[in-house]
This record gives structure tokens, C-alpha cells and sequence, in this order.
């Protein structure tokens, strides 16, 4: 049964609605472009309202290790969540004490990774478009059927362009043993919809 991570959690009803639909992530994003940033300590406040639940999981694009310092200075997560390059991957996992998780974009099957490169799980998702201005998926698929013969180097999670209506299709064709959604369960940009986010994980259990 795969698990299920709801990122860009910015609001109690998005929370609450993730804990009791049974996510097994939840995730912060403090990438200040990103309809759904957080800053760390709203993030906190979030997170104190609702103790024990879903793991949190901290989204950053090229942080500093001083970018990380400050968050887990405000709020307590489980899990650091990369985008940028592989090589600070390893540092950072060694300096906070925390996994890591390292995103990839995907294309083709060459673009797949091999290797961990230091991180203790891969977000596997779409390549940005050329003209995006945020890393990730940006509600785009690629080809799900590229990761049914690959040799992961370790976990990974489906992500990008997943929603409540694709997501039992998106983990037979990809064969994803868990999967993360951000966008696939608004009702608007940036505005988390409870009805969907608990489809979504019905959903995605039934896959």
C-alpha cells in the first residue's frame, strides 16, 4: 500500500485534513516564490497545533547551512527534503542529524539516477518547463512507465502532476511504493482543499 506525503501545508485545515485522512509526510515548503511558503516559524505554529501525526518534512531549494540552522531553530522536522545540487546532500545529513531526501527531474530514462549521492530517499518528478520559475514538478507528469525498469539506488517517491483522479493509475504504471501531491489536492493556487486531500489518500491506498 503505498504512503503518502501532502506538501505545502500552509494552513490548519490542510493539516488537519492530511492527519486524519492518515499521510504519512506532511511537508513545509520556505521557498519564498512558492504560493505555498512558509515561514519557519509559521510552520511551528502549524505543526504545535496538532502534536504526534505525519512526519514533517522541510522543503528547500540550494539552502545554506545556515538557511536549515534557522528553520530547525523554530521548528522541529523530521526530515530535510533538497532541491539543488547532490553534492551539499551528504554534509547537511551528516551536520543536522536528520535524512535527507534529494529531488530529481525526470525526462527520459537516462535522467534517472543511479546513485543516492549521500540522501536517504529520491523525490522522482517531472524536469521543470524551461520558463518555471520554481523547482519541481510544477504540476506536470513525465512518463511514469520510465521507472517501472529501473534499478533504484534506494526509496523514492512518485511526484509531480498527481492528483485524486490519477494517482491509482500513476502508481501501476510507475510502480511507486509512495507517492507526494501538492497542487493535485487545491482548489486554487496555494489553497489546500480538505475534500481532496483526503481522496487523494483514500486513493492512493486503494492503488
Amino acid at each position: 500500500m503505498p504512503r503518502v506525503k501532502i506538501c505545502g501545508i500552509n494552513d490548519p485545515a490542510a493539516l488537519e485534513a492530511s492527519i486524519a485522512g492518515g499521510a504519512d509526510w506532511v511537508g513545509f515548503n520556505f521557498f519564498p516564490p512558492s504560493p505555498r511558503y512558509v515561514t519557519p516559524s509559521r510552520a511551528r505554529e502549524l505543526s504545535a497545533a496538532h502534536q504526534g501525526g505525519p512526519l514533517r518534512v522541510g522543503l528547500f531549494v540550494n539552502p545554506t547551512e545556515a538557511m536549515i540552522a534557522e528553520a530547525l531553530a523554530e521548528v522541529h522536522l523530521d526530515i530535510l527534503q533538497l532541491y539543488g545540487a547532490p553534492d551539499v546532500v551528504a554534509a547537511l545529513r551528516a551536520r543536522f542529524g536528520r535524512p535527507v531526501w534529494r529531488a530529481v527531474g525526470v525526462d527520459i530514462a537516462a535522467d534517472l539516477p543511479l546513485a543516492l549521492d549521500g540522501a536517504d530517499a529520491l523525490l522522482i518528478e517531472a524536469k521543470p518547463p524551461p520558463d518555471a520559475t520554481r523547482p519541481g514538478g510544477n504540476s506536470v507528469s513525465f512518463d511514469w512507465t520510465l521507472t517501472k525498469g529501473w534499478h533504484s539506488p534506494g526509496p523514492w517517491l512518485l511526484a509531480g502532476g498527481l492528483d485524486p483522479g490519477n494517482v491509482v493509475e500513476a502508481v501501476r504504471r510507475s510502480g511507486a511504493e509512495a507517492v507526494d501531491v501538492s497542487s493535485g489536492v487545491e482548489r486554487a493556487k496555494g489553497i489546500k482543499d480538505p475534500a481532496l486531500i483526503h481522496a487523494f489518500i483514500r486513493n492512493a491506498r486503494t492503488a
